[in-house]
């Protein structure tokens, strides 16, 4: 069975929206590194409808380095109850998308990750189908904006390690509790 790895910046305030405008004056070589060793036997990603549209947006234009061409290059599963044509090597999630999912981690096969925490997230979560989280912390207060797992039911999860970069962030790794 495949293991789902679920990745996402938040702010201290638990914001998890826009983290393009937050985010960038903390990426430095400990933040690029982080990304390299969380994508080892990864061979899959399971991306919401905004996550696939941004990160197609962005990374589809950018190769050259061996992280970068991976990423691009492994097939992307899209849950989107409103696209019908992907690019950047995806496909939609056919059907019921946490049946999907669920469908994805009975195959054979390396590690899926999910970037991005919404709805979809939410419905990963309370189907139990998310086996470690990432919430990477950056020491920025947002105000306001979309939070993460705002209104989810109480859900407890066990801290199975923490980095700490220079730059401020924290990488919270959790996994569910039993």
């Amino acid at each position: 069975m495949r293991k789902l790895l679920e990745s996402t910046f938040v702010t201290l305030d638990g914001v998890i929206s826009d983290p393009h405008v937050y985010s960038p004056p903390y990426w430095d070589d400990e933040h690029s590194a982080y990304s390299v060793s969380l994508m080892e036997g990864v061979d899959a990603q399971v991306l919401g409808r905004r996550t696939y549209e941004s990160f197609a947006e962005a990374w589809s234009q950018r190769s050259g380095d061996p992280f970068t061409d991976h990423f691009n290059a492994m097939p992307k599963y899209v849950a989107s109850r409103t696209l019908t044509e992907l690019t950047w090597n995806a496909q939609l999630l056919e059907g019921d998308a946490v049946e999907a999912v669920r469908r994805l981690k009975e195959q054979d096969g390396g590690t899926l990750i999910k970037y991005g925490t919404g709805e979809f997230s939410k419905a990963l979560l309370d189907a139990k189908l998310v086996d470690e989280y990432h919430f990477w912390v950056f020491p920025v207060v947002a105000g306001s904006g979309d939070r993460l797992f705002d209104g989810q039911s109480l859900t407890h999860l066990e801290l199975l390690d923490s980095t700490t970069f220079k730059s401020g962030i924290v990488v919270h790794k959790l996994a569910p509790k039993a």
